[in-house]
């Protein structure tokens, strides 16, 4: 029989026209052809673009709907949302990239609470694909009042397998997510932001630059007030008489800083260092908070310089505030308090690492047979050749025992 290519387009144009006609297909599913990768224990998101519609860069919204698969089929209604690229170096720069999902309603996704914007985190420069799900883990055991939850999915997109991600909550200000009161004195700013178009900035006497994340139409008296405030903090550390006359306690939550402080330090995170996705939050007359923590891809030795693959030496300490604040060697006697009291958290990731590392062995399977980079070291993030998940696992876990060692040995 001779083979005619015009037939698969119009049986893909049908399909779509299904999809799309009167906002569901007839069966009330999305299609789903999971033959080369089969299910393997973890959620599947299927999810259709308005008429296939490709995803270019971080700015275009594409109508789109997404259905969860289980075992056996659909686990619930199809959602309808719009989604666009998200990421930084990693959407421009790796062969798997991440996206913004945003649904039309509320939806709790996987036993989360309910919300309009999501994550899909494509993880690609870490080939144990734990490090941000496991670092949110750590914030949480650690007592931080909020750490963004996730769960791993595989993800179906245009009828495509693209593998494992992470979907995640986004870092919001709501009532499960960032915690603020409600107001035009009320805070969350990031250090390090991607550029965005409608972004609001504000600089700092000292050039430290932070975007307005909360409010989302602050007012000029707003944004003059918080500009005020940063650059009195900053003043602050800058001089030894200020600081002599007021407790730096009366200026920032130190237990919520101590905190964030070495989850950055001890997973030794490029960006930790003052440089991007540092989210801080502040009230009027309150302190200054860290945090939630975001974004540990290229932490734990993941990148090209040699200073920060190896498992020794200070990275995030002299960073940024984080140098001015340890000026003081009363507050860096505090933090030595603070890891030798959580040492045992810190050491028990290496037995939670174990088991989400069992969850994932199955799914890494699928993973790493769409994207057969374990052993590939060419591009900017891969820097070690792995035969197997596992041992990039086990990588991982030997380079975290050497951290803690190093560190320990520094503050006897």
């Amino acid at each position: 029989m001779r083979f005619c290519p015009i037939l698969p387009l119009l049986f893909s144009l049908v399909l779509n026209a299904c999809v799309w006609d009167n906002g569901e297909s007839p069966d009330n599913y999305l299609p789903l052809d999971d033959s080369a990768f089969p299910f393997s224990g973890i959620p599947r998101l299927v999810i259709e673009t308005e008429s296939g519609r490709q995803i270019r860069d971080r700015e275009t919204l594409i109508p789109a709907k997404l259905q969860i698969y289980g075992n056996r089929g659909p686990q619930g209604e199809i959602l309808e949302l719009n989604i666009r690229g998200r990421g930084n170096s990693s959407f421009t720069g790796m062969p798997k990239w991440g996206m913004k999902l945003k649904f039309n309603k509320k939806q709790s996704l996987l036993g989360m609470p309910k919300d309009k914007e999501w994550a899909l985190i494509a993880n690609s420069a870490d080939k144990t694909l734990l490090k941000n799900f496991i670092t949110y883990k750590l914030a949480s055991w650690l007592g931080d009042e909020y750490s963004p939850r996730a769960e791993f999915v595989e993800l179906y997109l245009n009828r495509q397998y693209l593998g494992v991600y992470l979907l995640s909550e986004t870092v919001k200000v709501s009532s499960d997510r960032v915690s603020l009161t409600e107001g035009d004195f009320s805070y969350l700013l990031e250090l390090g932001s991607t550029p965005k178009e409608n972004d609001i900035n504000i600089f700092s006497s000292y050039n430290t630059k932070f975007t307005i994340k909360y409010p989302k139409e602050p007012s000029d008296s707003s944004k003059q007030f918080v500009t005020r405030h940063i650059n009195n903090w900053e003043y602050y550390l800058r001089d030894s008489k200020y600081r002599t006359e007021k407790p730096i306690d009366d200026w920032i939550d130190m237990e919520d800083f101590m905190r964030y402080y070495w989850i950055q330090e001890f997973s030794k995170n490029l960006d930790g260092a003052f440089r991007r996705s540092i989210y801080i939050t502040w009230e009027k007359d309150d302190k200054i908070k860290y945090g939630p923590v975001w974004d540990f891809d290229v932490a734990y030795g993941n990148w090209t310089a040699d200073s920060l693959r190896t498992a020794t030496d200070w990275y995030v300490r002299p960073s940024g505030w984080n140098g001015l604040i340890f000026n003081d060697s009363l507050v860096w006697n505090r933090a030595k308090d603070y890891w030798k009291k959580n040492l045992p958290v810190f050491q028990s990731i290496n037995d939670s690492l174990d088991y989400y590392a069992q969850i994932l062995k199955e799914p890494s399977s699928n993973e790493f047979k769409r994207w057969p980079v374990l052993e590939n070291t060419e591009n900017w993030t891969y820097k070690e050749a792995y035969s197997s998940h596992q041992e990039a696992v086990d990588s991982l876990k030997s380079w975290i025992n050497q951290r803690i060692d190093w560190i320990n040995n520094q503050i006897q």
